[in-house]
């Protein structure tokens, strides 16, 4: 792949997943109760959705290896989700209940597991990431550092020395933009100049351009990207030209109605179901049905307990 090039990747005609299309319906569901248990005061601190994004990590989940590090941020339930389809435990950690990820005290950004780390505060993902990217080359191990970031990060400079070293090292750095266009209350066009493939271009980064929501398409398209980050090619920009269909967090939307409106013209939930309504319906179903009995249970357990070792 020629580095800087642009590729788009478009269309919804690919056919469904079964398991796809309950880990999308899965993360949809349980993002909506999740506002839904804000409202009504069960939640533990505060919380952002990845209304509209969904996607974007179910079509890379398969190409990621176990090993690889996941870096994920404020908007990162989906991120989890599609690595470890475990939303009981999310929902324990994000109402303080027993089983919870973090024993409560991370909430709904700061999540650590293994190989997977979210954290609320932007800008700080991609310097660790390159860290990280760094130990698996000087220690031959095949795995990879992803980092999950928006539109919005590219206003940080810790975003461009990082940028820097993976660069000058080739370092097996995967940067994931969810690029939606607006920076919690900020458009984006109106506090970047220039774009993001001429940033990464400055650098002599490989950048795709990724367009539409078909999971299969997608999914097509990065995994040569992800394999050359993975045998030496060098750090990578995949840009996801995706949308937000909800607040930033709660109910903090500037966007006009028509605004809004706009971008669920966009959503992958409808495109989906207009390829195949019956089984749709059925999956959605099963998914809703699963979040609902996880709620459930979840908030009949017991608080959780925090012990320092």
């Amino acid at each position: 792949m020629k580095e800087g090039a642009a590729v788009s990747v478009a269309g919804t005609d690919a056919g469904i997943d079964v398991d796809d299309l309950s880990s999308l319906l899965m993360i949809r569901h349980f993002e909506q109760t999740v506002l839904d248990l804000f409202a009504r005061g069960l939640l533990n601190g505060t919380t952002h959705t990845c209304l509209g994004q969904e996607y974007v990590p179910v079509a890379l989940g398969p190409l990621l290896a176990p090993d690889d590090f996941v870096f994920s941020n404020h908007r990162g339930h989906g991120h989890y989700l599609a690595r470890f389809d475990d939303p009981e435990g999310l929902l324990a950690e994000m109402t303080g209940r027993e089983g919870a990820v973090c024993s409560g005290v991370g909430g709904s950004q700061h999540i650590f597991r293994g190989t997977y780390l979210s954290t609320g505060v932007q800008g700080e993902s991609l310097p660790v990431a390159v860290g990280t990217a760094l130990w698996f080359q000087r220690t031959g191990r095949p795995g990879i550092a992803v980092a999950y970031i928006g539109d919005g990060t590219w206003g940080e400079g810790a975003v461009y020395e990082a940028l820097n070293l993976a660069a000058l090292w080739r370092l097996p750095l995967l940067v994931v933009v969810e690029n939606n266009g607006i920076a919690q209350t900020t458009p984006t066009a109106r506090a970047m100049a220039g774009d993001i493939a001429g940033r990464a271009a400055a650098f002599g980064i490989a950048h795709v351009s990724v367009t539409g929501s078909d999971v299969a398409a997608i999914r097509a398209r990065l995994a040569p990207v992800v394999e050359r980050t993975r045998t030496g090619g060098g750090p990578a920009v995949v840009e996801f030209a995706t949308h937000r269909l909800g607040p930033h967090s709660k109910g903090d939307d500037t966007r006009s109605a028509a605004e809004v409106a706009a971008e669920r013209e966009h959503d992958w939930h409808d495109a989906y179901r207009r390829l195949d309504p019956d089984l749709f319906a059925k999956v959605e179903d099963e998914q809703r049905t699963r979040i609902a009995e996880a709620v459930d249970r979840v908030l009949a357990r017991p608080a959780s307990v925090w012990e320092r070792s």
